[in-house]
């Protein structure tokens, strides 16, 4: 299966690349292979480094002005023009989706991908990877948008919340399958 994360590219604390290095061991273990936004820096280099160590795949898409920071050893590297063309390349390539723990440009490819999936224009299964509660916040909120009747469709059609990496591969190989 190839799983798209979305997650930061900053330096961050043990809270984060612990369980983030965990998920990706267990990526790699699969024999899954990781799409995701190709840097060589913070939680992406946590995430890519576990993946490859354990036998998995990299499938990085940079985006020209971050090119200096891209892997050099990934398995396939593409560069897009721009952010718009990167989020649409890396949707893609994926036969799931998983939001990690980031910034800004995680939060606005998370909110895409479920505008996308809300209009069906995007059937691949999405998590929200809930680490030590970063995304409680936002979970609250999609849950009050659900409740109150701003959602056209159900949240539990539009995205899948766990806490543990575990959790969220197993319920991505429930809903794709293996491989």
């Amino acid at each position: 299966m190839n799983i798209c994360v979305f997650l930061s590219g900053a330096d961050l604390d043990e809270r984060y690349t612990g369980p983030a290095r965990e998920f990706a061991e267990l990526i790699g273990k699969g024999g899954h292979t990781l799409v995701w936004g190709g840097s060589d820096t913070g939680l992406m280099k946590v995430v890519a480094d576990g993946v490859r160590e354990t036998g998995g795949r990299l499938v990085g898409i940079s985006v020209s002005f971050l090119r200096e920071w891209a892997r050099k050893d990934a398995d396939e590297m593409v560069i897009a023009e721009d952010l718009a063309a990167r989020k649409s390349l890396l949707l893609a390539g994926a036969d799931a989706v998983v939001v990690m723990s980031g910034g800004l440009g995680t939060l606005d490819e998370a909110t895409e991908i479920l505008e996308l999936r809300k209009h069906r224009l995007h059937d691949k299964p999405v998590v929200l990877l809930n680490t030590a509660g970063f995304y409680d916040g936002l979970i609250l909120q999609l849950r009050r948008m659900d409740a109150e009747g701003f959602l056209p469709v159900p949240l539990a059609e539009l995205v899948f919340f766990a806490d543990e990496g575990a959790d969220a591969l197993a319920h991505l190989e429930e809903s794709v399958g293996t491989h």
